[in-house]
């Protein structure tokens, strides 16, 4: 393969990832209905309409799930001029990632087995934190009748199966090499990576996903820090040990974020 046809085939993957990362917070509150306000509560048949999907009940979840997920398909279609001004920085960042990801994971991220699996294990670690903390929140809030940790809990639930389900669609699709074969080339489009490809990080996203909506309902700055130091830990062990490119685990944890944020605003009970 020519170094010109590879550099096209990490741009052809760049630019869909980062239409896809069109599901920006913006579009949460601009494709979606709005919510009811703060000062206007919610009609009786609204409250207890099973069939509404706002009414955040269980049985509503596997339909916002869908929903939302055809949302975020469909998004690249709905970017707009403003979006530039978050847009333009990622792309460059991942242009200047892309670049650079072979000679990091070759000669700037260790190699020591005992290293690369220490950082693995964390990783793993950080990750069931992040699918833990909602289980238990959503668990006590129904126990304690309480709102937002019952919301919070569900809600960030919904966001990672649907960060889930985006990461596996984007891995297939690009099937990206990991770091461990051919000398961490990290080429696009090889057969070699079909079990296993690379790009984007599954980790971060369902890691961002969640601590998106976890640090939107939980947002004093010292909870927020916490959340997304945590989040960054997830992501930045996967590179560590060997699992990922920098580029994967950079637009895994962007992509997650916004998905996160796009559930959060289009379900949060005002």
């Amino acid at each position: 393969m020519t170094k010109q046809s590879n550099l096209a085939r990490r741009t052809l993957a760049t630019i869909s990832v980062l239409a896809f990362a069109a599901t920006s917070p913006a579009y949460a509150q601009s494709t979606l209905p709005d919510a009811p306000s703060a000062q206007a509560a919610p009609s009786a048949s609204r409250s207890h309409d099973p069939q509404n999907i706002d009414d955040l009940s269980l049985k509503g979840t596997p339909k916002r799930i869908v929903l939302d997920e055809v949302k975020i398909v469909t998004s690249p279609a709905r970017l707009r001029s403003r979006d530039l001004v978050w847009l333009l920085p990622v792309a460059g960042a991942t242009a200047a990632s892309l670049a650079t990801d072979s000679y990091t994971m070759r000669n700037v991220v260790s190699r020591n087995p005992d290293f690369n699996s220490a950082a693995t294990t964390s990783s793993d670690v950080l990750r069931g934190a992040f699918i833990g903390v909602p289980v238990v929140l959503f668990g006590a809030g129904e126990l304690t009748h309480q709102a937002k940790p019952r919301e919070a809990g569900l809600l960030a639930g919904e966001a990672m199966v649907n960060a889930y389900a985006t990461s596996e669609a984007i891995k297939y699709i690009t099937l990206r090499e990991r770091p461990n074969l051919q000398n961490a080339r990290g080429h696009f489009f090889q057969g070699d990576a079909a079990s296993d490809p690379s790009f984007v990080s599954g980790h971060s996203i369902v890691a961002w996903s969640s601590a998106a909506v976890l640090a939107s309902e939980y947002s004093k700055p010292w909870q927020q820090v916490g959340i997304y130091t945590l989040a960054t830990g997830a992501s930045l062990t996967r590179v560590l040990g060997q699992n990922h490119f920098p580029t994967d685990a950079l637009l895994g944890s962007v992509s997650g974020w916004l998905i996160g944020k796009y559930v959060y605003r289009s379900h949060h009970r005002r």
